[in-house]
Order: structure tokens, then C-alpha cells, then sequence
């Protein structure tokens, strides 16, 4: 079961990195760093989950 899970979240993090990187690009409130930081820290694997928690909407 753990590696299915894995399995799983394996395959989420390549959408979840794209949906971000999505997202940024139409946000007006960030400024160009901001959006570049974010774009770069969206690659690591718990940093699109803490990015939907803290506000970033991905919809």
C-alpha cells in the first residue's frame, strides 16, 4: 500500500508543479521575484502542497 501511495504522489507532483507554475503567471499580486522564487521552490516535492495552504489557489 505505502508504494502505491508513493507511486501516486509521484505522479501528482509533475501536475501540481505545472498547475503552479500556472497559476503564477496570471497573478497581479506578486511581484517578478516573488513569482520567480516560487516558480523555482514549486520543485520541491512539499512546497506545492504548503503553497495551496498558505493561499495560492491552483483553480
Amino acid at each position: 500500500m505505502k508504494k502505491v501511495l508513493e507511486l501516486i504522489v509521484c505522479f501528482f507532483h509533475p501536475v501540481a508543479v505545472v498547475l503552479g507554475w500556472v497559476n503564477l503567471a496570471g497573478r497581479q499580486d506578486l511581484t517578478g521575484g516573488a513569482k520567480v522564487a516560487w516558480a523555482i521552490l514549486l520543485i520541491i516535492p512539499i512546497v506545492p502542497f504548503l503553497y495551496v495552504l498558505i493561499g495560492g489557489d491552483l483553480w
